[in-house]
This record gives C-alpha cells, sequence and structure tokens, in this order.
C-alpha cells in the first residue's frame, strides 16, 4: 500500500474503551483541532504491547502539552480491552491508561492504514496526523520491534516547528535547536555551523 503522508488520515468510527472504563463510539475526526498519535499494536495480553501503551502513558501529560491526543488501536474487542485494563502489570495487564484503546474487531481501521498482516493482526504502526486531519509522519515495525516514545514526541515537534517557523528540521534535530531556512542559503549556513 503506497504512504499515507501528506494524505488524509483514513476516518473511522469505533468502540473505544476511555480512560474512564466507559465503552463510547468515538471517530478519528473528533479530534480533527489537535494533533493526533495513532498507533496500532497487534493484540492485548502480549508482550511487547503493554510495553509501549504503558510508556505512551507515561508521556502522556507531555503529548497533552503539545495539544496531541493519543489513541491505541488492536484487532481485540473493547470488552477484551477493558477486561486487559483492569489488571495491573503486576498481573499481566496495563492498569489505567489514560487515552482511548479502540477496537478494530473487523478490522477495517487496520486495513485502512496498511498495517494488516495476512494472519490478521496490526503491525506495529504510528502516525501523526496534523490538526487538519492530514498525515504527516507513519513508521511501520515489525510485530517485535517495539517503538519509541521519544521519537514520537521528536517528530511531533518538528512537525510543530515547521508550520509555525517555516523552517525544516534536519536528521537528528531537537526541540531547541537550530532548524534549517528552506533555501540554498539556508543549508548552507547550517552546515557551516556544524564544522
Amino acid at each position: 500500500m503506497p504512504s499515507l503522508v501528506q494524505k488524509p488520515a483514513p476516518d473511522f468510527k469505533a468502540k473505544a474503551v476511555m480512560p474512564d472504563n466507559s465503552i463510547v463510539e468515538i471517530a478519528l475526526s473528533d479530534y480533527r483541532d489537535r494533533y493526533v498519535v495513532l498507533f496500532f499494536y497487534p493484540l492485548d495480553f502480549t508482550f511487547v504491547c503493554p510495553t509501549e501503551i504503558i510508556a505512551f502513558d507515561e508521556s502522556f501529560d507531555q503529548f497533552r502539552k503539545k495539544n496531541a491526543q493519543l489513541i491505541g488501536v488492536s484487532i481485540d474487542s473493547e470488552y477484551t480491552h477493558l477486561a486487559w485494563k483492569n489488571l495491573s502489570p503486576s498481573e499481566g495487564g496495563i492498569g489505567a491508561i489514560r487515552y482511548p484503546l479502540v477496537s478494530d474487531l473487523n478490522k477495517e481501521i487496520a486495513r485502512s492504514y496498511g498495517v494488516l498482516t495476512e494472519e490478521g493482526v496490526a503491525l506495529r504502526g504510528l502516525f501523526i496526523i496534523d490538526k487538519e486531519g492530514i498525515v504527516r509522519h507513519e513508521l511501520i515495525n515489525d510485530l517485535g520491534l517495539g517503538r519509541s516514545v521519544t521519537e514520537a514526541f521528536r517528530i511531533l515537534d518538528a512537525l510543530k516547528h515547521y508550520e509555525d517557523f517555516g523552517e525544516v528540521c534536519p536528521a537528528n534535530w531537537e526541540y531547541g535547536e537550530k532548524a534549517v531556512v528552506p533555501t540554498s542559503a539556508g543549508i548552507a549556513e547550517y552546515l557551516s555551523s556544524r564544522e
């Protein structure tokens, strides 16, 4: 499937377990006024998945300060999500998670984002969507490769910097560092400053 970057994020409506453990139908378009960090994971009650879900939750306040909404998606039912949330990490669960976990039981969301495997589970896809609903970043890992929350922050910061200042963010750019004016003179100045 071709990349979704620079294209409208496929919208969806689906049942989700919310931070208060209620089960409601949400739509991606409900979050149009903020950035969305949408990530797919293979299955509840597995091994790498809880480490990622908990790591994203540990950074929840930082994402919120950046006007970004976290949303996790797997092919499990909303009831399986709820059962997993109701167990502490020491019991094999994930505990209280402060962002929605979406049920993609019919696998349509994973399919529309190009992360559904032939075995019927989602690869570890991460999509950063801007406030207008356009995909600006996608990363897809194989099942056994956990993602970096730090890198998701870096990309979100780079996107915000680009939107705010029109400067492009070079390799390994971090928040607060010098970016590049997108001209020949701008890149020359940036590269000479690194000598």
